[in-house]
């Protein structure tokens, strides 16, 4: 049973590729670097991120292909060329996807086509599923372009399954980058804090994919979020009480603004309270629903 996995060296896929090891998969980690995995079972195969050249043969009679590659967007602040690249290294990844299948003469079972939530907007208060309508800010129209980058593979009879990623709760992404200030008793509070933070432990996300890939009935869209999303002043609360701390400062909107631009009105002020609908209709059990043991997992590892 082999599994293709591109972005396997990044924070979700390094977890996704030891733990397919671990069930016995055989692992093809797609990455840009020449370095040899130091995990059992998995195989890494450089790749230039927009093309099949060098790894479409792995492709051919594949158990799945779960496409996770894009730029980080949170990696700086967002310029011309820096909103280019977040787009281009996702469609990209997806069309090199959809080229790989096509050359395939044994079509793959499944392609699990990486997603966010950020496809939704910024929706206030109310809740959204995986029906609800698409929003109107960059990272809405990146993600909608994203999904469809790789819908071609349909067309050759393969069952694609569209993960719509919340914040990973793990040693890396989002919050890797706010333990330092908390642990320092030097968290902030964003803006007003009512924007909804939708989250997901490391560990149940990788959890879904592998059940994603292993249920032959699920395709379409899926929220990979909690069932309990909150605002990030509880979010934040949560957060500091794991270093037994209390958050004393608040960080007003028009400074982010200015600081960060367009990235702070996107990935810090705005957000949803999302909710894994079709997931849990499929059967999926979550081992993380408390943000307060998420969060104090998340931080140990």
């Amino acid at each position: 049973m082999r599994v293709v996995v591109t972005g396997g060296t990044g924070f979700i896929g390094n977890i996704l590729c030891r733990e397919l090891s671990a069930k016995g998969y055989q692992v093809i980690c797609l990455t840009r670097s020449s370095r040899p995995s130091e995990v059992s079972g998995v195989r890494n195969v450089v790749w230039d991120g927009q093309s099949s050249s060098g790894w479409s043969e792995y492709v051919d009679g594949a158990c799945a292909i779960v496409n996770l590659a894009g730029d980080n967007i949170a990696s700086g602040r967002w310029t011309k060329a820096k909103m280019n690249s977040i787009l281009n290294s996702r469609v990209n990844a997806g069309l090199a996807v959809s080229e790989a299948v096509a050359k395939a003469k044994v079509k793959p079972q499944v392609v699990i086509q990486g997603s966010a939530i950020g496809y939704y907007g910024n929706c206030g208060p109310e809740p959204v599923n995986e029906t609800s309508p698409k929003g109107d800010l960059f990272l809405s129209d990146v993600v909608e372009k994203w999904e469809a980058s790789s819908i071609s593979v349909e067309k050759h009879g393969v069952r694609r399954a569209i993960i719509r990623t919340a914040m990973v709760l793990g040693n890396g992404g989002a919050l890797a980058k706010m333990i330092t200030p908390f642990k320092m008793g030097l968290g902030s509070y964003l803006g007003d804090g009512h924007q909804g933070v939708s989250w997901i432990h490391i560990m149940d996300e990788v959890r879904a994919i592998i059940f994603l890939i292993e249920n032959e009935k699920c395709s379409g869209i899926f929220n990979l979020s909690s069932i309990r999303p909150l605002t990030f002043n509880k979010f934040a609360d949560s957060l500091a009480g794991v270093f037994g701390k209390r958050v004393l400062l608040r960080a007003p909107a028009f400074a982010m603004k200015l600081l960060l631009g367009s990235m702070a009105e996107e990935l810090l002020l705005s957000g949803q309270f999302v909710m894994p609908v079709h997931l849990i209709s499929a059967g999926f059990k979550f081992n993380y629903t408390e943000i307060d043991e998420a969060l104090a997992d998340a931080v140990e590892r």
